[in-house]
């Protein structure tokens, strides 16, 4: 059924595919007596499917990655999917609208996606609103980070606002550090920068009435001397652990013809192509954070296959994005019940 309604989304311009999806979604679910119509979408959780973790009880294992829903619009709907948790964001201090359009690129033979959106929501204040209707039992994480006209110098400042300011409606916090699409923000994944923002975000916490879990983004792209400096920062640091990884900026061994690829121009590659590299990455990273930090695996997981060998690799938790976009809901199902069977 799916493979009918990708055949038309496909045919439209990619960001417009996306908004047309998530509206169409909303209509049904607000419907009740057009809900039976999702029933073969969706996937039913069980309580065996349940994962206690960093305090949390997550639902199932297999979350939907940050960038899908950045304002915390349609949580509710992907929830009912079958995700046992969502990751809305990523949200910065003001509103901002993003780099100009076209920004996201459909490379159908990778069943890969390029995009260059640049941190694209509606600001802090308005996505606070949104996640005013989150029902205790649903598993929201807050993906972090700072507005493009601030400069790096004042980059703390904007990564402890949106902390403050949604830490009372998320279950944990996702600090962003590893876009491609904002000017300089990879540069502050120097181990300098990390340690002293992790440190002001703990003393931030320790603040609050309740404790949460905080994790740190990263990118696919960092040598391997920063990337393991980086792994024992977070190591030796308060936060809780890491989500690996972020998109690349790589364009290695795709079969999208050269020529097509340069036309779409600048972005993060996610999907297929970055499978393995992000599965190795967290296999590198567990060896050196051990059995005391959590790992969420993102990246290239376009299958029951995919999801599998990334928890064999150390993942605790694991998410999709473009996976969801090229197999649609029935992944969902796939992988649930392949994590189920182990």
């Amino acid at each position: 059924m799916y493979s009918i309604l990708k055949a038309y989304l496909f045919s439209l311009d990619p960001e417009k595919a996306h908004h047309f999806t998530v509206n169409l979604l909303k209509f049904f679910t607000s419907k009740s007596y057009l809900k039976f119509l999702l029933i073969p979408f969706q996937t039913k959780l069980q309580e065996k499917d349940s994962y206690n973790l960093m305090g949390i009880s997550f639902p199932s294992r297999l979350g939907l990655a940050a960038g899908f829903d950045k304002n915390a619009d349609f949580y509710d709907e992907m929830l009912e999917l079958g995700f046992g948790f969502v990751e809305i964001g990523t949200v910065t201090p003001l509103p901002q609208d993003g780099n100009p359009k076209p920004r996201l690129f459909r490379l159908v033979e990778d069943q890969a996606i390029i995009n260059r959106m640049g941190f694209n929501n509606v600001g802090l204040d308005q996505v606070v609103k949104n996640l005013k209707s989150k029902k205790p039992n649903q598993i929201i994480g807050g993906n972090i980070g700072k507005n493009k006209i601030t400069p790096n110098e004042k980059a703390l400042d904007d990564y402890v606002v949106t902390f403050n300011g949604i830490y009372d409606f998320v279950d944990y916090l996702v600090v962003n550090v590893s876009s491609p699409n904002t000017p300089g923000l990879r540069d502050l994944q120097s181990v300098a920068f990390m340690e002293k923002l992790l440190i002001v975000l703990d003393q931030e916490r320790q603040k609050k009435s309740t404790k949460k879990p905080i994790l740190l983004k990263i990118a696919p792209d960092l040598n391997e001397t920063d990337f393991q400096e980086l792994c024992v920062c977070v190591k030796n640091s308060p936060i809780e652990g890491m989500i690996i990884s972020n998109t690349t900026i790589g364009r290695k061994g795709l079969k999208t013809s050269k020529e097509m690829v340069e036309d779409m121009g600048a972005g993060g590659l996610s999907g297929a192509p970055l499978t393995h590299l992000s599965t190795q990455l967290v296999r590198d990273a567990r060896k050196i954070l051990g059995t005391e930090k959590v790992i969420i695996g993102s990246g290239g997981i376009m299958n029951a296959k995919d999801a599998q060998e990334k928890i064999n690799a150390g993942a605790d938790l694991i998410q999709i994005y473009s996976g969801f976009i090229y197999q649609g809901p029935a992944l969902i199902r796939e992988i649930t019940k392949a994590l189920r069977s182990h």
